[in-house]
């Protein structure tokens, strides 16, 4: 896929609808910004993207995005040379023993998920795109509820009610829509694993140190993989940022939190037998945050029961473990998918719309959720009672990601459209809508 050149030509899709839907988006994160941009470039008209923080900060650590992903941005009209250029240059990416570091397995790192960057970079882009499109984001707008009717209304905490033709929660795992699309709460479980993460500028001293800088001369990509753990090490910008990310088993409370701080003294207990290269620019951090890794069930609807006019998108309906590394890339495929979707429709049918879009992604997302479930088993399980000198099939270890690339979400949308909107317009005439799977 050649990337979409700064100045390229760019045309959105005259709208199907006179006038155009109106649609609000909760959440300006990642997942909601590229609804925006998706439902901008498909002719709709975005009112705003609505989130309740004051301001944005430099927010998480790693994150990437596959080509799966990057199609699409580049139909839409953003320039991913942006996303690129502040990714991770490294060629490929190397997944290790964890007590020596011998190489299992070498592999392009666009097998996992393309250009690996700080979150918060790139969601500075995915924001800027936005803005290029004047598509306004209101700041400081905590949505305290919603109306499930024909147009959706949201109100906010200062009273204010807003309504549109469909409201997009794309506000995360917490999204206050949830319970009202599931009829219930969903209480977090525990996933049995948790992760230490830190993220930081290393010093020059830890630079001029040889038994803490083996990672720091160049961008690199490595994962140390052992019995029921791994680490993840990610270098940007020449070795001016290092990122490690520490999995381990954990049946602990469930704080859902990014911010939770961590137990360094844990963390090094937990490294003490690990890689040496790796082992000492992990102990000698300074902090790190503690984030446990909660389990959701997968939702049997992605959409408000009785308007269908409230639907979630990305993490508040499909979150992703780590080691998937296709959260974002997933979330902008569902966003792609909802646009067309309600391109295919008349203004008196966006229900037909909705129910077809969480039917269409529903399978899609469910194989790519699996495939971080399998390579963090995979990872974990290996070098179980295995010794030493037992050479290890590469492809055991390996990330499988690549076949999730050549998919194209839209285009599948429009070959499928037919038959899924018939069954559809069914199930709603008989009231009787199936679920995306069992409770």
């Amino acid at each position: 896929m050649e990337p979409q050149e700064t100045g390229a030509p760019y045309k959105r899709l005259v709208s199907p609808h006179d006038p155009p839907l109106r649609i609000l988006i909760v959440g300006a994160g990642l997942g909601g910004c590229a609804a925006a941009i998706a439902l901008h470039h498909h002719g709709h008209e975005v009112v705003a993207v609505l989130d309740k923080v004051r301001n944005f900060t430099r927010l998480g650590d790693s994150l990437g995005l596959g080509e799966n992903a990057y199609k699409l941005l580049a139909r839409w009209g953003c320039n991913i040379k942006e996303i690129q250029e502040i990714g991770n240059q490294a060629p490929t990416m190397k997944i290790r023993r964890w007590h020596d570091g011998k190489v299992l397995a070498e592999q392009p790192l666009m097998d996992m998920a393309g250009y690996i960057g700080h979150r918060g970079d790139y969601h500075d882009i995915f924001l800027k795109w936005v803005r290029e499109r004047s598509i306004p984001i209101l700041m400081s707008s905590d949505v305290t509820s919603y109306t499930d009717a024909t147009p959706p209304t949201l109100a906010l905490s200062t009273g204010e009610s807003l309504s549109a033709d469909l409201i997009v929660a794309a506000d995360g795992i917490k999204s206050l829509a949830r319970p009202l699309v599931l009829s219930h709460h969903d209480d977090p479980i525990s996933s049995g694993y948790a992760c230490f993460r830190a993220y930081f500028s290393p010093s020059e001293e830890m630079k001029a140190d040889p038994a803490r800088n083996a990672f720091l001369s160049q961008d690199s990509v490595n994962f140390w993989i052992g019995p029921d753990t791994h680490v993840v090490q990610n270098t940007l910008r020449g070795g001016g940022e290092f990122n490690w990310i520490l999995t381990h088993k954990d049946d602990g409370d469930i704080p859902e939190s990014w911010f939770q701080p961590g137990d360094m003294d844990e963390v090094r207990k937990l490294v003490a037998d690990i890689d040496p290269d790796i082992r000492y620019a992990i102990m000698s951090t300074d902090r790190c945050l503690d984030w446990k890794i909660c389990y959701r069930k997968p939702l049997s609807t992605w959409v408000s029961p009785k308007s269908h006019r409230i639907v979630l998108l990305g993490d508040s309906c499909h979150a992703h473990l780590p080691t998937s590394a296709q959260g974002a890339s997933q979330a902008t495929e569902s966003a792609g998918v909802l646009a067309v979707c309600l391109g295919l429709v008349g203004r008196d049918e966006v229900e037909v719309a909705t129910r077809a879009y969480e039917k269409l992604r529903f399978p899609r997302v469910r194989v790519s959720q699996t495939h971080g479930e399998d390579l963090r088993d995979r990872w974990h399980n290996v070098l179980k009672n295995v010794d030493d000198d037992v050479d290890i099939d590469p492809e055991m270890v390996k990330i499988k990601n690549r076949p999730l690339y050549a998919f194209d979400a839209e285009k599948d949308a429009v070959e499928k459209w037919d038959g899924v909107a018939s069954r559809i317009r069914r199930e709603l005439m008989t009231g009787q809508i199936e679920p995306l799977c069992d409770e």
